[in-house]
């Protein structure tokens, strides 16, 4: 009963404060989480403030799939006890249906001049279905709250965050989808190798009129935030006398208005720690896979499904490279990306290499209509050999409106160099997803 009480309250919350700032709901220097916001990376750097006082702005999105997907391995049912595959338990058995409906909750305010807030709860996701904090950050475009014009022509270009937050590595996670936040990505499924997580950090930003921009910051290197040495669970001792390490990240650039017809944008990222009892840069995401059960056996709980994390500790360095080119209605976004690393026992470091490209023509009137093709591909050094996985991914979307957007895709992932007795040993998965997302 209270938690249905709690419910009831953060309903009657949401829409009271859709109705009390409907009127105008915009903020400075601030992405819109809607189709306006589709192509914008860094927050918005605005030269005019229009702060009058404190203003909360309350915001979500739904996001709900249906799944026709299957898969395939190399598994072979055998009794032999010498065979790779004695004792391997098989694919789970998958079919046509809807996933969960996943939703999130926005909170940004305006506390002062250039200053903002912002918190994301995931009121619901693949891996927890119970409301838990996503993170949040304190955004400062504008010092006039501690003094009137300190450091007034540093901040016309300079942006400070500071929180519990997306730490901002690469441009892909500015279109991957966030939970129930999926209206900046134009397929269902994010990159297989998925940088993304959020750690207690802090950011720098300068962005020029003449289209150069930079960032540099730093990070504890945590997912969960603790200040135990790290225990393994395993033998239930400590790991290490450290409690974590820290992150650097970087990020050096070139976006520009070229003229009406052409945008160019160029970025290379840097996200480098040097100790961390474990790497959480592709393993973050809590939320979940959209491609649910894919390459999991029976009775698995796994929630990453058809994505790969390299099992690197310790030291790693990860570098970005993202090109972002839009002609009319037609866009073009890369991603290379190496990242280098040791795993326990390791003598010498391993390299990952991620390669994407996505090619999308928008349409119709104010682009509401768009067609789009992504080519994915990791190649891994394992300890136990090369590995590879390759993904193809075919989508169509139609924004019903700028709040709502139906997406269609058709998926297809396949791995390659995996051993026998593995699951993935020429696996595959294939199929259809159909997305409704709701954003405002």
């Amino acid at each position: 009963m209270r938690s249905i009480f709690r419910k009831v309250i953060l309903l009657a919350v949401v829409f009271m404060g859709l109705s009390f700032y409907a009127q105008n709901r915009s903020l400075d220097n601030y992405r819109e989480p809607d189709k306006n916001g589709i192509n914008v990376f860094e927050a918005p750097k605005d030269t005019v403030s229009t702060f009058e006082g404190v203003k909360v702005r309350i915001g979500g999105s739904s996001t709900l799939q249906y799944q026709s997907l299957d898969h395939d391995s190399g598994w072979m049912a055998t009794t032999d006890e010498d065979s790779p595959w004695f004792d391997v338990t098989p694919l789970a058995e998958i079919g046509s249906n809807f996933n969960l409906a996943t939703a999130n909750l926005d909170l940004d305010v305006a506390l002062a001049k250039g200053v903002r807030m912002h918190l994301r709860t995931y009121l619901s996701s693949r891996h927890h279905p119970e409301p838990y904090v996503k993170g949040g950050y304190f955004q400062i475009d504008n010092l006039d709250f501690i003094s009137e014009g300190l450091l007034e022509d540093f901040m016309k270009h300079a942006t400070i965050k500071i929180g519990h937050m997306e730490n901002n590595y690469g441009d892909a996670h500015f279109r991957r989808s966030d939970n129930a936040q999926t209206i900046f990505n134009p397929f269902v499924g994010n990159l297989i190798m998925d940088a993304f997580t959020t750690e207690v950090g802090a950011e720098l930003y300068y962005q020029c009129d003449s289209g150069l921009l930079g960032m540099i910051g730093f990070a504890n290197g945590k997912l969960n935030q603790s200040t135990e040495n790290p225990i393994s669970r395993n033998t239930g001792q400590y790991t290490s006398d450290k409690t974590g390490g820290a992150s650097f990240l970087a990020k050096l650039g070139y976006d520009k208005q070229i003229n009406d017809d052409f945008r160019f944008r160029l970025t290379g990222s840097l996200y480098n720690t040097g100790y961390v009892p474990s790497l959480y840069l592709y393993s973050a995401d809590r939320a979940g896979s959209r491609y649910y059960h894919v390459m999991e056996p029976v009775g698995s709980s796994g929630f990453r499904s058809g994505r790969f994390s390299p099992s690197f500790r310790n030291s790693v360095t990860a570098i970005m490279i993202n090109p972002f080119l839009k002609y009319n209605g037609l866009e073009f976004f890369g991603t290379f990306e190496t990242v280098s690393g040791k795993s326990t026992g390791d003598s010498d470091s391993r390299n990952v290499t991620q390669l994407a490209g996505e090619v999308i023509y928008r349409f119709g009137q104010s682009e509401n209509f768009y067609l789009g093709a992504r080519y994915n591909n990791v190649d891994s050094e394992e300890t136990s050999g090369d590995v590879s996985i390759d993904r193809r991914q075919i989508g169509a979307g139609w924004f019903m409106t700028k709040n709502v957007l139906m997406k269609l895709e058709y998926v297809d992932q396949n791995y390659h160099g995996y051993a026998p007795g593995s699951l993935l040993n020429n696996g595959e998965f294939n199929g259809l997803m159909l997305e409704a997302a709701i954003s405002f």
